[in-house]
C-alpha cells in the first residue's frame, strides 16, 4: 500500500541548515502530524512536499511516483497535492462558490452540484455558496479552504497549522470535523502544528521534530507513553523526572518506592520518567509521604504541586480528577500507575 515516502531530505537557507536528513513514511489513507516548536523546520518540510521549495538532497515519492530527487522536481501544480494554509488564503473578491470553483477542473466548473457536494463534505449548507469570505466565521473560512483543496481530488492533503487562529472551543470542533472529513474521503494527510494536544488527537502517527531532525515517529499513544529521550518526553507534556536504581527484572527503586519499568532494562542507576497523571495522591491521616503545596483547578482535572516529606528531590506536579484531588495542606500517600520510562 503506497503513500508518502520521504528519504534523507536536506534543506539549507544560506549557511543555516534547516532540515538535516528527514526520513518519514505516511501510509496511504492515514494521517501524520509533524509537531515541533517554531523554527524547527516543519513548515519548510511541508513546503518541500508541496513543491513550493526545492530540497538540496534526498527524495520524495507519492504513491510510487517520484516528486523530488535532489534538485530534480515535479512542479507543484502537477503533484496532485491539496494545501490548506493557516489563514485559509481565500480570495476576498470571490464568493464561496467561486473560491471552490477556482480549484475545480474546467470540466466541473459549471457543475452546481459539484460545489454543493463539496460544501456538504465540510458540513456547510448550500446557501453558503454565494457568501463572501468576510461574511464567514474563522471556522467557516477554514472549511471553505478545505473544500477548495478537496475539489482537486488530491492524493495528499497538507495542512499548515490550519486551526491556530481559532479560539479553543472552535479549534477542537474544527479539528474533529476536518479529521472526519479527510478520513471519509480516504485522503492521505500531513498536518504541521506546534500544538501537542492537536497532533495527538488528530493523527494516526506523530512525528516530533527538533532543529531539523525527527526525534521520534510513531502512534500518538506510543510516542507519549514511551518517548525515546527527554526532549521528546518534555515536548509532548509535563513530566516527573526522578533518580532511581534498577534493582531487578522490571523494577526500579526511587523516592516513590518500587516502580515497574520495562523488562530488560539494565540494572544500575538511572533517570526515570513518569507523566503527572500516573501518580495518584490520596489523603492520608497517617503514613503520608508528601504534602499538597498548591492545587490548580482545571475543570475536570486539578494540578497538584507536591513536596515529599523526606527527600532532596524538588517539588513536582501530579494531575488527577478534581472530584478526588486533595486540598492544599493535606498530607498524602502516593502510588504509581503503569510503568516508568527509563531515560539515558
Amino acid at each position: 500500500m503506497s503513500g508518502l515516502d520521504i528519504e534523507a531530505v536536506r534543506k539549507s537557507f544560506s549557511a543555516t541548515e534547516v532540515l538535516r536528513g528527514i526520513d518519514l513514511t505516511v501510509q496511504a489513507g492515514s494521517t501524520t502530524a509533524i509537531v515541533g516548536a517554531s523554527g524547527c523546520g516543519k513548515t519548510t518540510l511541508l513546503r518541500i512536499i508541496a513543491g513550493f521549495e526545492t530540497p538540496d538532497a534526498g527524495s520524495i515519492a507519492l504513491d510510487g511516483r517520484t516528486l523530488a530527487q535532489g534538485r530534480q522536481v515535479v512542479p507543484a501544480h502537477k503533484r496532485g497535492i491539496g494545501y490548506v494554509a493557516q489563514d485559509g488564503a481565500l480570495f476576498p473578491h470571490l464568493s464561496v462558490r467561486e473560491n471552490i470553483m477556482f480549484g475545480l477542473p474546467w470540466r466541473r466548473r459549471r457543475s452546481h452540484r459539484g460545489v454543493a457536494e463539496l460544501l456538504a463534505m465540510v458540513s456547510l449548507e448550500e446557501n453558503f455558496a454565494d457568501r463572501r469570505p468576510e461574511e464567514l466565521s474563522g471556522g467557516q473560512q477554514q472549511r471553505v479552504a478545505l473544500a477548495r483543496a478537496l475539489a482537486l481530488e488530491p492524493k495528499l492533503m497538507l495542512l499548515d497549522e490550519p486551526f491556530s487562529a481559532l479560539d479553543a472551543g472552535l479549534r477542537a470542533a474544527m479539528r474533529k470535523s476536518v479529521r472526519d472529513t479527510l478520513a471519509a474521503s480516504g485522503v492521505t494527510t500531513v498536518l504541521v502544528t506546534h500544538d501537542q494536544e492537536e497532533a495527538m488527537s488528530f493523527a494516526d502517527q506523530v512525528a516530533v521534530m527538533r532543529t531539523g531532525v525527527l526525534t521520534q515517529v510513531g502512534p500518538p499513544q506510543e510516542v507519549y507513553a514511551h518517548p525515546v529521550d527527554r526532549f521528546t518526553a518534555e515536548f509532548l507534556g509535563d513530566v516527573v523526572m526522578l533518580p532511581a536504581t534498577v534493582t531487578g527484572t522490571g523494577v526500579a527503586d526511587c523516592v516513590l518506592g518500587v516502580v515497574p519499568v520495562p523488562q530488560g532494562t539494565p540494572m544500575g542507576t538511572a533517570q526515570i520518567m513518569l507523566r503527572p497523571e500516573q501518580i495518584v495522591a490520596t489523603s492520608a491521616s497517617v503514613g503520608g509521604v508528601a504534602v499538597v503545596l498548591e492545587r490548580e483547578f482545571l475543570g475536570h482535572d486539578s494540578l497538584l504541586r507536591l513536596r515529599l516529606n523526606t527527600s532532596s528531590v524538588g517539588d513536582f506536579s501530579v494531575r488527577q480528577m478534581s472530584v478526588i484531588a486533595p486540598a492544599v495542606g493535606t498530607s498524602v500517600s502516593l502510588r504509581v500507575l503503569g510503568e516508568a520510562v527509563v531515560l539515558a
